[in-house]
């Protein structure tokens, strides 16, 4: 057990670097998609360097696995809402990154697209995908926040901890709220490429 969690632990430090990174990334489109793009153009500049990637994915996998693998364990003596909350939080983060890592890889290397801003919010403006990409991305925004919370309350004095959660959790209930406006074209008008789309029209 406690080699699992020193590997989530330091896993973490990579996997939390990027999800900020990204998620400062997505908070760009509020701006506009122009400003989203620009961006992460100068983030793949970093981050897409061959060994930081292969180690992005390792550490991706190691967390997600580690994590899932510590829900299980831990299922039954978790200690009240607060720990249930970051179970919860991280469970739901470990399987959206797999899914998401797993979707990126294979836009990439079987679609042949580039996986910017176009990629995330195609499925966003294509019905009925919509029902299934709206909460899928607000559900993981709001769970990054939660679960960043939980970790900073777990360290404060009881009376406290609900606030120190509520707020994290509230700014990620907002950002997720006007990230998805921007990439749906509700902010601003904003079409997704044709190319994208055509990944889920044509099934």
């Amino acid at each position: 057990m406690r080699t699992v969690r020193t590997l989530h632990r330091r896993c973490a430090i990579v996997v939390t670097l990027f999800v900020l990174l990204h998620v400062v990334n997505h908070a760009a489109a509020i701006g506009g998609i122009g400003a989203h793009l620009r961006f992460m153009e100068a983030a793949r500049a970093v981050y897409r360097q061959p060994l930081l990637e292969a180690l992005l994915l390792l550490c991706v996998m190691g967390q997600a696995g580690s994590g899932l693998w510590l829900l299980h364990a831990g299922w039954r003596g978790r200690p009240g809402w607060l720990a249930w909350l970051q179970a919860l939080s991280g469970a739901y983060l470990a399987l959206f990154l797999l899914i998401h890592v797993t979707a990126v890889l294979a836009g990439r290397a079987v679609l042949d697209l580039d996986t910017n801003v176009h990629f995330a919010a195609a499925g966003l403006q294509v019905w009925p995908y919509q029902l299934f990409f709206v909460p899928y991305y607000f559900l993981a925004l709001a769970a990054v926040f939660a679960h960043l919370g939980c970790a900073l309350a777990r360290r404060a004095a009881p009376p406290g901890r609900a606030l120190i959660v509520a707020l994290p959790l509230g700014m990620g209930v907002l950002l997720a709220s006007l990230v998805l406006a921007a990439l749906m074209g509700g902010l601003a008008p904003y079409e997704v490429p044709q190319a994208y789309k055509e990944t889920y029209a044509a099934r």
